[in-house]
């Protein structure tokens, strides 16, 4: 009898061993791209907000450098200085703002140069101290900001084709004093590669036309930290792809249309999940949630889908074509595409349109711009204002955002 007692509690002992097993459950973790220094991804000038957040493939303005800086070897001005500025958060504050400022020169037939600043600031933070009677007292403002200065130099290698260079040095100082006296910021550099197409001026039916192709990717550099013993973080690598096409009726009347898709270079996020031991109750093999008892945490952040994310900059550009969790549909939703038509009598007068559309999954960002543009002497005032269509607010949401240029030497060259 002890015997049988013995078997029968060894043999309920092993098969209690029999059923544990483990498994892996997926945290429920996003897989939206976030990188550092994402001001620079921000559109800068009016006219570009207007059409839907693009510029690789429209027309050259003083503020192609922030697009595509191989566009300025086919400006009819000789030079031209930008200005603009962008509210962000304007529902919320009056502070917090990003500011540009460009200059260009056409060298000559084949060639030309641009340098540009681009400030983003933070606006006003205060801190104080809270006294027990309710006084306050240690008063400090501190006004956090990022920047980024760049260059470029355009060359043209064909009469329709031209290609550019730009270098760009960037500065993230958002780290607060916390009373150790350390508050250097983050900076780092990047580099532009980019070209651009415009076709001679074709006679069809009833009008006359020109068709435009860019591309560009932006800010390729290595990945940084924003504290010593902080994370490293990717720069938004960005790649730009974008064609149009000018429909000329006459002296008086054209309408330009474009299309761009976009897509960060940076690794997708992969899918993580929690392996744990489990008791297999109903011995199925497999871990069921009203049925089953977790018993303990083996291992947490498992990746169940995709790459690490712990690669340099490089092989992160080539990874992040290929390493989405979901596969192939999940990297298509990782484009963004935009759509523009743009107006112009006479050379002095714009009317703009545009629609800018992101995956619900990858930032849900989808929104219509309108803008307008007037020409005055040899100064352009450019306006947008931008209606959100997602339920994602916009920090830019509802803001009339303008820019100036400053046109030296117009008509000096004769592209058209």
């Amino acid at each position: 009898m002890k015997n049988l007692t013995l078997i029968v509690i060894i043999f309920v002992f092993i098969t209690k061993i029999n059923a544990q097993t483990t498994t892996i459950i997926p945290e429920n973790n996003g897989r939206v791209i976030t990188t550092g220094i994402p001001f620079v991804l921000i559109a800068p000038d009016a006219r570009a907000a207007a059409l839907g957040d693009m510029g690789v493939a429209t027309s050259v303005d003083a503020f192609s450098q922030q697009w595509n800086s191989s566009k300025y070897v086919f400006s009819e001005t000789k030079s031209g200085i930008g200005v603009s500025y962008t509210p962000y958060l304007s529902r919320l504050v009056n502070d917090i703002f990003l500011g540009n400022l460009t200059y260009f020169n056409r060298i000559d037939e084949r060639s030309a140069f641009a340098a540009s600043l681009k400030y983003f600031s933070l606006g006003d933070i205060e801190f104080v101290d809270v006294l027990p009677n309710g006084d306050l007292t240690n008063q400090l403002t501190q006004r956090p900001n990022e920047f980024a200065i760049d260059a470029s130099y355009a060359l043209r290698l064909s009469d329709q084709f031209a290609m550019s260079v730009a270098m760009r040095f960037l500065v993230s100082d958002l780290r607060l004093d916390d009373g150790s006296g350390n508050t250097d910021g983050a900076s780092t550099f990047g580099v532009d590669i980019s070209g651009y197409y415009q076709s001679e001026e074709e006679a069809y039916n009833d009008f006359n036309g020109r068709w435009r192709a860019g591309f560009a990717i932006q800010n390729l550099g290595p990945k940084f930290k924003y504290t010593e013993d902080g994370s490293e973080n990717f720069q938004p690598t960005n790649l730009r792809l974008g064609a149009g096409f000018d429909f000329i009726f006459d002296d008086y009347n054209k309408v330009a249309v474009t299309a761009e898709v976009a897509k960060l270079l940076v690794p997708t996020p992969p899918a993580l999940g929690n392996r744990y031991n489990f008791t297999d109750n109903n011995a199925n093999g497999v871990y069921d949630e009203d049925v089953d008892d977790l018993d303990n945490l083996v291992e947490s952040d498992v990746i169940i889908g995709g790459k690490s994310q712990d690669v340099n900059f490089l092989s992160g550009i080539f990874q992040s074509f290929g390493d989405a969790p979901d596969g192939f549909s999940e990297e298509l939703k990782e484009f963004t595409w935009a759509l523009s038509a743009e107006y112009l009598y006479q050379d002095s007068f714009a009317f703009r349109a545009g629609y800018f559309n992101e995956s619900e999954e990858k930032g849900a960002r989808k929104f219509l711009s309108l803008g307008a543009g007037f020409k005055a002497n040899v100064v352009n005032i450019d306006l947008s204002y931008l209606f959100s269509a997602s339920k994602v607010q916009s920090p830019l949401e509802n803001t009339l955002r303008f820019s100036l240029t400053f046109n030296i030497g117009s008509g000096e060259y004769n592209e058209y």
